[in-house]
């Protein structure tokens, strides 16, 4: 099960780190371990780091319109995604 991490730019850090939209857009497509960090030099910088069952379905669902809302919701700054995969 490869480890992923997705960082990005969020509109606000406290709302990022409060919201339930991780769990409720991650839960159902298996992944676990969701830990969340925070640039402590830049708290706008944040990052997810969560164990993946099944990338590709990952990958599809970060196109869907519910995760789109749930990014929007959470304040992130969609343009600035980076998403890397354990080697």
């Amino acid at each position: 099960m490869p480890t992923v991490i997705g960082y990005h730019d969020v509109k606000d850090k406290d709302h990022w780190l409060a919201s339930p939209k991780r769990e409720e857009v991650f839960g159902p497509l298996g992944i676990t371990n969701i830990r969340t960090f925070v640039d402590p030099g830049n708290p706008t910088k944040v990052a997810v780091l969560m164990d993946v069952p099944d990338l590709d379905a990952l990958m599809e669902a970060m196109k869907t319109d519910g995760m789109a809302a749930a990014m929007d919701y959470d304040g992130v700054l969609g343009e600035t995604l980076v998403i890397l995969v354990e080697a």
